[in-house]
């Protein structure tokens, strides 16, 4: 009987433990898998998670993107992105709108950030000027660079 309950506890854990979750970044000493600098920015981070589980951090949105493009062949369960308003906070980069404005500077000089409300990415523009995005046709417009 114990035994039937441990095996069935096992393949519990097995099943829902490897599920691909994010990981912290951890600013300042983490670097990005595509320029390998140190991420220090927690306005412009991002990460790729694989479906296997292998994490990928980056220190701007463009790197992560530019990278996923370039391994293509790696099948992404996840895709995040810091919302520029809540720094540090890695949310689903699918459901963000993207700014480009060369009044808010990202690491890697592509002047994007992410805003997770589309309101927001709205006022964001017409404060600070600039082209807003979806998830869709910024890997597009960045792809193009």
């Amino acid at each position: 009987m114990y035994n039937r309950i441990f095996a069935l506890a096992l393949m519990i854990s097995l099943v829902f433990g490897c599920a691909p979750s994010p990981k912290p970044i951890e600013y300042g000493a983490d670097f990005c898998d595509f320029c390998r600098m140190t991420i220090v920015d927690q306005q412009h981070a991002a990460e790729l998670v694989s479906q296997k589980g292998k994490v990928y951090k980056f220190d701007a949105i463009e790197c992560m993107i530019q990278y996923k493009q370039e391994n293509n062949e790696i099948p992404f369960a996840l895709s995040l992105v810091n919302d520029y308003l809540e720094p540090g906070v890695l949310v689903d980069a699918t459901q963000c709108s993207y700014l480009i404005s060369p009044a808010i500077p990202s690491p890697m000089g592509a002047n994007l950030s992410a805003f997770l409300a589309q309101k927001t990415g709205d006022r964001m523009r017409q404060e600070h000027g600039g082209e807003l995005y979806s998830w869709d046709s910024i890997q597009i417009q960045i792809g193009a660079h």
